[in-house]
């Protein structure tokens, strides 16, 4: 019988700390200009189902902001760690893998919006891409 995966994650000061039971996604690096501002440079992401991720502490740190109209993106409202974005009417929730325990396990699946990144870093060439992301 396999164990159910549990990871533990926090912020750079600690004052948001959360759980995720379950399976996650591998590691999407979107390019999109949007993403690129937020973190100043690209944005690498895992996510899973809303119903796996815990907030244990500091749910009252976390800002959200309506990044667009149909998604937003939180922060920790202490040290400013990029801590998730969420498409609106989806059931699934993207974080950043830097929030969890080495060795998180995790590894970069693939790069989106391959065709909207920046002019001062290049992609791995074996790296599958996607100009745009559908």
């Amino acid at each position: 019988m396999t164990a159910t995966p549990i990871r533990h994650g926090r912020c750079l000061c600690g004052a948001v700390e959360l759980i995720v039971t379950g399976p996650m996604r591998e590691v999407v690096a979107c390019h999109c200009k949007q993403c690129r501002q937020w973190t100043g440079y690209y944005w690498g992401a895992t996510a899973c189902p809303d119903d796996s991720l815990a907030v244990t502490k500091g749910e009252d740190r976390i800002v959200w902001y309506r990044s667009s109209e149909t998604a937003r993106r939180a922060f920790c409202g202490a040290c400013g760690s990029h801590l998730f974005w969420k498409m609106d009417g989806t059931s699934q929730i993207s974080m950043s893998p830097g929030l969890f325990e080495d060795p998180t396990g995790f590894g970069i699946g693939r790069h989106i919006f391959c065709a909207d990144k920046g002019d001062y870093y290049e992609l791995p060439e074996d790296a599958e891409q996607v100009a745009k992301y559908t």
